[in-house]
């Protein structure tokens, strides 16, 4: 499960989704993570579905490797589902002890597994399509308002960057610590759910003692080079509008009104 994990790796195919400028892909991300909430009924679940299926035809990244991330959130969707499912008042239709399933709660608890899948794959396919050093550019340059409130909006960005590239660093090291107590006896596998958790403890410390020694090594890094933030600092690769860019706005904004638009009069 630990290696199912996508959110933060980079899957390169050379696709049109990969050479899109970055901040069209934040800000279709947005517009993704509206939609999956503002969907209403049958009619604006296809939309969303088809958007999303041709999305990912067109970046280019196996869709089986996208589906091998749900398995992480897997125990997460079940938790929401059993909310929705038993504390959902409504028209019962199970009824045994004090245990009710009602209609509007098995309606609830689809609903939001299914968006829990599509909040995941959306995400993961802006990260899979966008490297760290192209991602930090675009919330730097999206966020660049916010500069003349005094926000630290280069810092922002930085910290969001390094916090997505320590996510694969991690998992990679999680499975690296598993291995090695598994060569020495220690069972992840067996059990029931709270057994389970409880081997899961020894890994916490040699892991946050790897993050913690990763980051001051990163820190010296950055001090050795002498970083100072982003202020005076200049790109090599300055980011720039192309025609592909602006089509994929009008997309995009085409996409959202005609979400609305079914929401409103379906």
């Amino acid at each position: 499960m630990v290696r199912d994990i996508t959110i933060g790796q980079y899957y390169p195919t050379g696709s049109v989704i990969h050479r899109m400028d970055p901040r069209v892909k934040l800000f279709g991300t947005l517009v993704f993570l509206i939609s999956v909430f503002a969907y209403k009924g049958i009619p604006g679940l296809a939309v969303v579905t088809a958007f999303l299926v041709l999305v990912i035809r067109i970046s280019g990244v196996p869709f089986k490797y996208m589906i091998k991330g749900l398995r992480a959130i897997i125990v997460l969707m079940v938790i929401t589902a059993m909310f929705n499912l038993f504390l959902t008042p409504g028209e019962a239709l199970i009824h045994v002890w004090k245990i009710t399933v009602t209609k509007e709660g098995v309606t609830a608890a689809v609903r939001m597994m299914i968006r829990l899948t599509y909040l995941v794959l959306g995400t993961s396919l802006m990260t899979l399509t966008t490297t760290p050093n192209q991602l930090t550019d675009g919330l730097e340059r999206a966020l660049k308002p916010l500069g003349r409130l005094h926000v630290p909006v280069h810092e922002i960005a930085m910290m969001m960057s390094i916090a997505l590239r320590f996510i694969p660093i991690l998992v990679e090291e999680t499975d690296k610590i598993m291995k090695a107590q598994m060569a020495r006896g220690a069972n992840f596998e067996e059990g029931n759910v709270i057994q389970r958790a409880k081997a899961m403890i020894p890994l916490l410390v040699p892991l946050f003692v790897s993050a913690f020694r990763r980051a001051n090594d990163l820190a010296l890094a950055m001090e050795a080079r002498c970083y100072r933030g982003g202020e005076g600092r200049t790109k090599m690769k300055p980011l720039c509008y192309q025609g592909i860019d602006r089509i994929a706005y009008l997309i995009l904004l085409a996409y959202l009104a005609l979400l609305i638009a079914m929401r409103v009069l379906l």
